[in-house]
């Protein structure tokens, strides 16, 4: 097979990859970010980092490696996101999310939202079980007590 050839047959499969899974991704980013165009930005980076290795993801889960590209460029950015609380004149905030710290988010999003055990949330972030479950029972704390107020 001609090396042009087998571009073509790794972009189309890419191609089926993103059509598959870019909305879910995208969402998972929404969540981190509480903003549409930074998680559009952050998927993106997430996306061509997946597409400059798809030939070596051979066997292993694309969407895991994506979903780890886009984690790991939250962890590094997520401070641009963390915005506090502030409330509208409706006395709602800016999304439900936006009272966690950045790694709250990361570590809830993956719990509750992806459906992510603790220790492979833990071994994705790089930090240990106990701290997962840490940050998710605070996270979940504070989530409650937002609704409560």
């Amino acid at each position: 097979m001609r090396v042009a050839d087998q571009r073509t047959g790794s972009y189309a499969e890419f191609e089926a990859f993103v059509a598959g899974a870019a909305g879910r991704l995208l969402h998972v980013a929404v969540l981190l970010t509480g903003e549409p165009e930074a998680a559009r930005r952050l998927l993106a980076g997430a996306l061509a980092r997946t597409y400059a290795n798809w030939r070596r993801l051979r066997g292993d889960d694309p969407y895991d490696f994506t979903r780890q590209e886009l984690c790991t460029a939250f962890a590094r950015t997520g401070r641009r996101h963390h915005r506090g609380s502030p409330r509208t004149e409706s006395g709602a905030g800016p999304g439900l999310l936006a009272r966690l710290s950045p790694p709250e988010r990361l570590v809830l999003v993956l719990r509750l939202y992806e459906g992510l055990a603790e220790e492979v949330t833990a071994a994705q972030l790089g930090m240990p079980v106990e701290r997962v479950r840490v940050l998710c029972n605070r996270a979940v704390a504070a989530l409650r007590s937002q609704e409560a107020a």
